[in-house]
């Protein structure tokens, strides 16, 4: 299948870097900033982002990691977590700004999905969304606050995120794949994910 890196390692650093800079403007160094990753490439990506504000602005907001498998709508109930499984976040997160942080935003039902699990744990004052990559093809009315590229894409088309903490490589890059629509899974191409371990699009 074609393959193309679109971006490479410093090329995601840098991203990362003005987006740091965005959150910073955006919430003036709160002291109720909060970054979630979604599980399991946007884990990384807040951990990243929590230590380049803190490189930035001198504070270094808390970091917590979400599965949203319980609240996904393409996944049967039977094989959903009876409980909402997450790491690092704190435990009230009432009145708290949070910004949501992904790798992919393609349909916007994970986001969807992140945001229903988010309110399940408290009534937080606001919530953002940051992803490296927008390729468009919403099905939902969700936008990202923070975009480090927006990436045009076919849905025969597969984004494909590596990141050094899960796959030992900085790299995303775009695969030529069968025509028909990705299954919307892990987050939203599961079986893609399934097959091939390579962070994909959401």
């Amino acid at each position: 299948m074609p393959r193309k890196t679109v971006m490479t390692r410093d090329d995601i650093r840098r991203t990362l870097a003005r987006i740091a800079h965005e959150i910073i403007e955006q919430n003036k160094a709160s002291q109720d900033l909060v970054l979630v990753g979604i599980r399991t490439r946007g884990a990384p990506l807040a951990g990243r982002l929590a230590a380049l504000i803190e490189n930035f602005a001198g504070l270094k907001p808390p970091v917590g990691a979400l599965d949203i498998t319980r609240y996904r709508d393409d996944i049967p109930s039977s094989e959903r977590h009876p409980t909402i499984q997450h790491h690092g976040i704190p435990n009230s997160i009432d009145g708290k700004s949070i910004v949501l942080v992904d790798d992919v935003l393609y349909t916007g039902r994970s986001i969807r999905a992140a945001m229903d699990a988010l309110i399940d744990l408290g009534r937080p004052r606001s919530i953002q969304l940051a992803v490296l990559i927008d390729r468009g093809h919403r099905e939902m009315p969700i936008r990202a606050d923070y975009v480090g590229k927006n990436m045009p894409s076919a849905r025969r088309e597969t984004i494909q995120v590596h990141l050094e903490e899960t796959d030992g490589a900085d790299e995303v890059a775009i695969v030529s794949t069968a025509s028909h629509k990705p299954a919307e899974g892990g987050n939203e191409e599961v079986s893609s994910l399934k097959r091939s371990h390579h962070g994909v699009s959401r």
